[in-house]
């Protein structure tokens, strides 16, 4: 069953609020395994339970889940692959059609921060006008020296038109969790559990004082491209900060007795997105891990939330 508790609004603002999975067409092409990474499936550890766990997210029980095999691209969608696709396709995404997106304050000039609304209890997001995947930072704004960043201010409809168009599908909840681990078993990161080993960056996440100033000690204000920092052990890039990550699931809590190839619940009001962002910092979220998990409506967008597409195999 769908969860009824209302879903995390601190890390991902919601849009409009539309439940809807737009019709697709039959795909148009077979995807191809290049640039993706063959996972073996197999059981593996899902979920989380530290001293970090969040246990309202559902990050918990810790249960063994048992997949079939899979492919999973070893980054997440670029720029330059999403405009590839808006040329062939034609395709409109829900921010160009709504007029707007949102993005973080912090990012904004002046003139388009004053008198752009704030959602709620988030003060550093701006529901910008004419925010979109090609003007990340709204009217004025470009991709200029971006083509190898993620995609942004896509929601999970666009994200499965794309992943559709490329003859792909987004990753379960369970596939991209198995995935972001590369082979590790109950690691707090891909790497292991400290954060920055031997004072190591391996992630892209806020760093110092949020949501007031960004050292960008990791070297990076904003995304990073999107092969930044090592891999894990099944050579998949920034599977936690840098951007969120749409997955196929409705969200829930409640996991049941799924343990085999699990998909959720087959309705609900918010779709899984995991891996934490660039804007994520210990004091007010703490999601930059692989078992941390949030949600948002379909048709939401946001400058920091992007996706990568996965293979049945």
């Amino acid at each position: 069953m769908p969860d009824p508790r209302p879903v995390p609004s601190c890390c991902m603002p919601q849009g409009g609020g539309a439940a809807r999975e737009a019709p697709l067409a039959p795909p148009a092409r077979r995807g191809s395994g290049k640039g993706m990474a063959r996972i073996p499936g197999g059981p593996f550890l899902m979920g989380g339970q530290d001293s970090h766990t969040l246990r309202a997210d559902g990050e918990g029980p810790v249960r063994e889940v048992r997949l079939s095999p899979f492919l999973i691209d070893i980054h997440a969608v670029t720029n330059d692959a999403f405009r590839t696709f808006v040329k062939d396709s034609g395709y409109v995404t829900d921010a160009e059609r709504f007029g707007w997106s949102y993005v973080f304050a912090g990012f904004l000039p002046d003139h388009l921060r004053r008198g752009t609304p704030s959602p709620g209890p988030t003060p550093w997001w701006c529901a910008t006008r004419g925010a979109d995947w090609a003007h990340p930072e709204g009217p004025g704004s470009t991709l200029d020296r971006r083509h190898d960043h993620p995609v942004t201010h896509v929601s999970w409809n666009d994200a499965t038109a794309y992943a559709h168009w490329a003859g792909k599908r987004l990753p379960t909840e369970a596939e991209w969790e198995c995935a972001a681990r590369g082979g590790l078993e109950q690691r707090r990161y891909p790497w292991g559990d400290e954060l920055n080993p031997d004072g190591e960056y391996r992630c892209n996440i806020w760093r110092g004082h949020f949501p007031q100033h960004s050292t960008a000690t990791d070297g990076y204000h904003g995304t990073a491209p999107v092969d930044a920092f090592q891999p894990n052990g099944y050579g998949l890039f920034n599977t936690v900060g840098n951007v969120w990550e749409w997955c196929a699931n409705w969200w829930t809590t409640n996991h049941g007795e799924e343990f085999t190839d699990p998909r959720g619940p087959t309705t609900g009001g918010a779709k899984v997105i995991r891996g934490g962002s660039h804007m994520c910092h210990v004091s007010y979220c703490n999601r930059y891990r692989v078992a941390a998990r949030t949600a948002n409506t379909p048709d939401s967008s946001s400058g920091h939330a992007g996706f990568r597409c996965a293979i049945t195999v």
